[in-house]
């Protein structure tokens, strides 16, 4: 995943530019990067490895030494970015955020179209960045580039390109990531989360529309391609990724979370538990949903370590952040032992994680774990956003388990273990509650957390679970 803090001001920007990009630390581990320019000095960059230590002691030396009226950051799980290019539209520095599934296709065109070589790679492959870069130079201006560069691409891509005259924020085509703008007395920003600029002292102006592209000065925003009508935005933001003071389309992340939990209490009959407990951070607020909802005592048996271990140190091999993961929750024993323990967690994704919670529980004394995920079992790989670093559906537990079950199977089949009305989906979930050694296991319902989004389900990217776009 990742995510962007853009500023045009009237004045030297880099302070608003420096934490802002810091507070999209929860959506990238890997690289970050902040460019700047002014009319004297022209374009400035800096880009780091954020893999063993968070952004801010990363850039507070180029924070104190960087200058520019405008500004570009990014915090990536991927390619290093922002970018400089140097190209018929001129000079300018572009990021983004998004997912290319044709990318070879698309080199494969562009290299024989007379391009003669990419300069940045990332993990052995073309930077995703530099490929965006490519297709945009491809025509007359960055607008019609802009364009061509989402229509051409399978997947999703949200550009931010910034040029000397002021930076051009481009929200993908069906509208699956945020693209919010603020503004405060000389200067306006965007950003992937809203939340970033409140505490620098910008108020809202509003968010872009699925495949707007606008302009952003210090003098304000205009929109330069009006919005399309279909919207996809992803749902899981609300779920997982979403910082919990996030919110999209209006919708609170923290508030929608209080509803799922409580949607989920509501369908929860015949479990008796002495205790709810979230698991940290991002099943916290589903679980006190749970909690207000069906009257069981909402406790904190496990605390998360954050002093030294913050997202943004989590490393991207998957076992390392299996083990660190294990390492960050410490236990409160006289809140576990003898307890029937009720956990509430964001979602299953691999189930390593909530297994090990599980043995970590029984472990500490409990007697009982009743495991609740707020969001149905996840059954497709993401094919629009780079949410997962899985490589294969099969990673996913609840895949595992289907094949298990049956072996290999047609999407009909898959349709009908989707369905938490049939018997292949109670025998599901029976499976992997058997596997994982939950006391039970009961997964949300879409048509509940669809509801508990509140936004119309046509808008609502729900793919990962039920393989419809």
């Amino acid at each position: 995943m990742g995510g962007f803090f853009g500023v045009a001001s009237k004045e030297n920007c880099v302070f608003d530019l420096f934490f802002g990009t810091d507070y999209h630390s929860h959506l990238g581990t890997r690289r970050a990067g902040m460019v700047v320019y002014d009319d004297k000095n022209g374009f400035d960059r800096a880009i780091h490895n954020i893999e063993n230590a968070p952004f801010r002691t990363k850039f507070d030396r180029d924070a104190t030494s960087m200058s520019g009226r405008l500004g570009l950051g990014s915090i990536s799980d991927y390619e290093p970015q922002p970018l400089i290019v140097r190209s018929h539209h001129g000079t300018y520095a572009i990021a983004t955020v998004g997912k290319i599934n044709n990318a070879a296709q698309i080199e494969e065109e562009i290299l024989e179209a007379g391009h003669s070589h990419f300069l940045e790679m990332s993990g052995g492959e073309i930077n995703a960045t530099e490929l965006v870069a490519a297709l945009i130079n491809r025509r007359d201006n960055l607008i019609e580039g802009i364009q061509y560069a989402q229509e051409r691409i399978e997947g999703s891509m949200t550009i931010l390109i910034l040029t000397p005259r002021g930076i051009y924020a481009a929200r993908d085509k069906n509208g699956r990531t945020p693209v919010a703008v603020g503004r405060k007395d000389g200067a306006y920003c965007v950003c992937f989360e809203s939340f970033a600029y409140l505490n620098l002292g910008y108020s809202e102006v509003r968010e872009l529309g699925p495949g707007e592209i606008a302009v952003i000065t210090a003098e304000g925003m205009q929109s330069l391609v009006a919005p399309g009508k279909r919207m996809k935005i992803c749902t899981f933001l609300w779920v997982y990724y979403g910082y919990p003071s996030s919110s999209y389309e209006g919708i609170s992340v923290e508030e929608m979370r209080y509803r799922c939990g409580a949607a989920l209490a509501r369908r929860d009959t015949g479990v008796s538990a002495d205790t709810v407990a979230g698991v940290p951070d991002s099943g916290t607020a589903h679980a006190i949903g749970y909690a207000n909802e069906s009257g069981v005592p909402f406790s904190r048996p496990f605390i998360k370590y954050t002093p030294t271990w913050p997202r943004s140190f989590m490393p991207t091999i998957q076992s390392q952040r299996n083990l660190i993961a294990r390492m960050k929750l410490i236990p409160v024993h006289d809140l576990i032992k003898g307890r029937r323990m009720l956990l509430v967690d964001d979602s299953i994704v691999r189930g390593t994680q909530l297994r090990d919670t599980a043995e970590f529980l029984f472990r500490s004394g409990a007697t009982e774990v009743h495991a609740r995920p707020a969001c149905p079992p996840i059954m497709f790989g993401c094919r629009f956003l780079n949410f997962s670093r899985a490589t294969s559906d099969m990673e996913l537990t609840a895949r595992r388990s289907i094949a298990e079950l049956e072996g290999d199977v047609s999407p009909e089949v898959l349709a009908e273990y989707a369905n938490p009305d049939s018997g292949r989906y109670a025998a599901m979930v029976d499976h992997l509650a058997k596997k994982m050694n939950f006391t039970s296991l009961r997964y949300h319902r879409l048509d509940d957390l669809v509801e508990s989004v509140g936004i119309a389900p046509e808008n609502l990217c729900t793919y990962c679970w039920n393989g419809k776009d």
